[in-house]
């Protein structure tokens, strides 16, 4: 399915495309990847496939993704304010790498927004990195 407002041609495999470079990072990210391979486990499969469907639903509208990413997010203990910029860093640079640049825009425009959102929720107020422009 692709996305009628955008340029040049998205679709799914882009998002799967997206969703792979970015947990790759993810992985290999010595802050992060200790924390994500606590919380995943062996699920690793399960969790990029319910990525690809959360932001195919965000993107696409698709309503694919079932879940609860908020009371996901406020179960992590181990979860910090610092995470986020570490997370939204990596994400930005994987959406850069993989999608057309409209689309990149549109999609860290929406992690962005997401993330603050869930930071407001795990943390109850808003982020250190959230400026006073954007609103979630």
């Amino acid at each position: 399915m692709a996305d009628p407002g955008s340029r040049t041609p998205v679709t799914r495999q882009t998002i799967n495309a997206l969703v792979m470079h970015f947990y790759a990072a993810i992985r290999r990210d010595s802050r992060l990847g200790p924390i994500f391979d606590r919380a995943i486990g062996d699920a690793w499969d399960l969790h990029l496939d319910k990525m690809v469907d959360f932001w195919s639903s965000v993107m696409f509208k698709t309503g694919e993704f079932k879940g609860q990413p908020m009371i996901v997010h406020q179960a992590l203990a181990e979860l910090r304010r610092e995470h986020f910029p570490l997370w939204l860093d990596l994400f930005r640079h994987s959406a850069n790498t993989i999608c057309p640049p409209d689309f990149a825009a549109e999609i860290i425009d929406r992690a962005e927004r997401i993330a603050v959102s869930l930071q407001r929720g795990v943390f109850s107020g808003p982020g250190q990195f959230e400026d006073e422009e954007r609103t979630a």
